[in-house]
This record gives structure tokens, sequence and C-alpha cells, in this order.
């Protein structure tokens, strides 16, 4: 039987009954595990994201792929010479940046943990990607937990009974990431205790507690916190808290490089947490040379062939499949598809089939969509971002699925669009978030849509 098949036998099984008391299962179940995000369930659909053994190895070869591309361009920023010169220009990396990356974080891997954003059509034909969220990728102990709640809706355990299901867990590679790359750095402190660090009143503090929560059963002590609150003095790392001091030896960092430099301004680099990591008193996790990947015009990168030199075949040949065409937006000539172009003339006359990206900023803020804007609207849009860092991308085919609902007692199933956003571990595919909505920007963040859990299913 084919995914579609099972997909449709599901939903079959979504009578007014069933599809009632598994919605009351699921919202209980989040309800208990704190799966919101900021006060909206994680949740509103009634089907998990279900994929095949075959597309989960698509998206791990593919992803593993790029991801390898990516690190051999980015390595070249931290390296003299005209390639290296080159590389830089199109990151667009400010002075802090730079210092920031200079420092060694006393391990090799630019980016331990990340997730790179993708369309998976259901047929499995068309795996595309749109951005590599290489510095603080959210939502693996959000798809973790979340797995588990739908599997005690008792719609999934009669499914589960024709088709056996299969989740993708990752907050333990998460941890192991944590350890590893503190080992490597030479175990600072001697023992090993987290800072989860980031700024306070976020949607995505629930996450936090459920990974302190975590880190805690496994035996590693671990404390929610901000930037405001660290300390640096005596070559340790201290969060200050109600009068108390807590060494830390990692700092799982889930707040940007931009908003702490923004934050803190001309002082940025005195700031405590960078004078323990120029120190190496501690870890951070993800480095700050993960900005060499985060940076949209990594994609900008893939795609020009001058900078392709470096690949492999099969590297070649996952950029060619999977990474769209994507430039920095600046005056002059470039290429498309072999051709020479002028950029800006070509980006104004293939408004219906490009989009246009802020090179450093999430939650989709800051892009405009050339198929959704009329010819003024993107023209004054290219006009502003001839001003600050932005990027232009090719339109990619994206993905829609029917997912159920229950409205007002009823089960309605509508199309959604649909991605598929695997996380990595260096270059390693393991777990994978989903997330649904009905408008063309898939962003959680941005207010809108739903996520589910992803499980392999023998279809």
């Amino acid at each position: 039987m084919t995914l579609t098949e099972a997909i449709d036998y599901y939903h079959q099984l979504l009578s007014p009954d069933v599809a009632a008391a598994s919605w009351s299962v699921l919202s209980d179940e989040m309800r208990a595990r704190r799966l919101y995000f900021g006060e909206r369930p994680l949740s509103t659909v009634l089907r998990p994201r279900l994929i095949t053994r075959a597309q989960y190895d698509l998206m791990r070869n593919a992803v593993g792929a790029v991801a390898a591309a990516a690190r051999k361009i980015a390595a070249a920023a931290t390296e003299p010479g005209e390639f290296g010169a080159a590389v830089r220009a199109k990151l667009m990396l400010t002075p802090h940046e730079q210092a920031l990356i200079d420092m060694h974080p006393g391990y090799i891997e630019p980016s331990a943990h990340s997730r790179m954003d993708t369309f998976l059509t259901v047929d499995g034909t068309s795996l595309q990607f749109v951005e590599y969220n290489a510095e603080s990728p959210a939502a693996i102990a959000y798809e973790d937990l979340l797995s588990q709640a739908f599997l005690a809706m008792p719609v999934m355990q009669t499914f589960a009974e024709k088709y056996p299901l299969a989740a993708l867990p990752a907050r333990h590679r998460l941890l192991a990431t944590l350890l590893d790359c503190w080992r490597e750095a030479g175990s600072p402190g001697a023992d090993p205790s987290i800072a989860i660090l980031d700024w306070y009143g976020l949607p995505t503090a629930s996450e936090f507690v459920m990974f302190q929560a975590y880190f805690a059963e496994h035996g590693i002590p671990a404390v929610i916190c901000s930037p405001d609150e660290l300390a640096f003095r005596d070559g340790k790392l201290y969060v200050e808290q109600n009068g108390v001091s807590t060494p830390v030896t990692i700092v799982f960092k889930r707040v940007l490089t931009s908003e702490l430099l923004v934050h803190y301004g001309e002082n940025s680099l005195k700031h405590p947490l960078m004078q323990a990591y120029a120190a190496a008193a501690c870890v951070v996790v993800n480095s700050f040379r993960a900005k060499l990947l985060h940076k949209k015009s990594i994609f900008a990168l893939l795609s020009d062939e001058q900078f392709q030199s470096t690949l492999d075949p099969a590297e070649h040949a996952a950029v060619a499949a999977h990474v769209p065409w994507t430039r920095v937006v600046e005056r002059g000539t470039s290429t498309y598809q072999g051709q020479r172009i002028d950029l800006l003339e070509f980006a104004r006359t293939n408004r219906e089939k490009l989009l246009l990206k802020p090179n450093d900023d999430y939650g989709g803020k800051g892009i405009t969509i050339g198929w959704e804007v009329d010819g003024d609207q993107w023209d004054a849009a290219l006009h502003a971002a001839l001003l600050s860092p932005f990027v232009i991308q090719e339109r990619v085919t994206i993905a829609y699925e029917p997912y159920p609902s229950l409205v007002d007692g009823q089960v309605v199933i509508g199309q959604r669009l649909v991605d598929s956003d695997p996380f990595l571990f260096g270059t390693d595919v393991a777990g994978c978030l989903c997330r649904l909505s009905t408008v063309t920007l898939l962003n959680v963040t941005a207010g809108g849509g739903s996520t589910a859990p992803v499980f392999l299913v023998d279809a």
C-alpha cells in the first residue's frame, strides 16, 4: 500500500466519536506536558506527519550532503586568501561577528546541532530546502514529547495495529552533543553543568523547562537564565540568581548572536559570556562560528558555481537537486541556469518566482514573497534590500497534505502547507520537526500554524 492510502485509512478511522475522544486525550496530554507555544497548543490537528523509511533516508542523505558542502565552503571564511575573502563578502559578517568567529570554540564542529528547513512532498518526488537554521534550532524537546502525546490518542493506537509506527526522538542526541563538545574542549570545570541561555518571556520558554528536566533525569544539573544573569570571575562562568552563584561549564545557547550584539552594543565583546568563551572557561553550543552557516547567504554560496570547486560529486548532486537558486541582493551581474544576467533586472522581471529574505533574521520577519505582492511593492522591497544585507531566492515546490482537525464537533479535513525540518547533529540527521500552515509563510513564531510530530510508517 502507498503512503497516500495509509493517510486515507487514518482519516477513515476518525468517526465523530473517535475524533472527539482522540482530541480530548491529545489536549490533556499536551496540557500535562506543557506543549504550548506561548499560550497556544503546539498542535491543532489530529494526525501526525507520516513519512516512509525511504523518504526519511532521502532526507538524511540529501541533508547530510548539503550540510557537508556548506561546511566546506564556510570553512574558507576563516582562511586567508582571495577565495576566503570572497566567501566572507557574501556572508556579510559584522566586525563583532568576525571577532567572535576568530575565537576558537574549543571543538571543531561549527554547528554541533542544527536544522534544515525543507519541503518534502507526500509522494517523495520533490525535496527542496529553503534555509539552514544552524545557530539556535528549536523544537527538539517539543517534538519528542508531542510524539508521546499523539501515541496516547485512540485513533493512533488503532491505526498502528495495521500500520506499524516509529517515532524519531532526538533529545538524547542533543544531550550527547553538548557533552561531546565539552569533552572535546578539555572538560572545562571538571564536571558538566548546563546554562540554558535565552531572554525571559519568550514563547519557547516551556521547551527550556523540558530540557532542564531531561538533563536532570540524566544526572546533569541545568539552570535556565538570561544573558544579564551571567558573571565571569576567577576564571569561571557563573549564573547569578536570587543571591546564589551557580557555576556552569556548558552554555546551551538558545539566544541568537545577533540579538546579543544588538542588545549589548559596543560592549558586547566584554560580556561575561564572551569573556568566558575567549578564556576557554566553558563551551558554548552552538559556538559563535555557527554564524558562518546560519546566514541566509550560505545558500547563495552553495548555489553559485564559482564557490563549488571544493565539493565532491555527491555534494554537487545534492546541492543541484535540493538547494534553490539564491543570490545576495546587490548591483551587478550574476548567473542563472548557466546564463549571465543583470541581477536586479532579472529580479524585477521575475517577481512571481522569487522572494526576498533578510540575511540574518528569523520567525519569517522581513520576508517579501514576490508572487503575493504587486509590482510596485516588489520594486520597493528590492530597493530596501539594497540598503541592508538581503538575499533573493527562487520559489521552490511547496508540499501540501490533507490534515484533520475537530471544528464544532465535526471532523474537517483541509489542505495544509507542510514543511519537514530534519534535525542535524554535525551532518547526521536524527529526528524531524513538522510545521503546518494555511498561508505561504510557514512559521509558528510568526504567530500561526501548527506543529505535528513525525513518525515513520510502514506503508
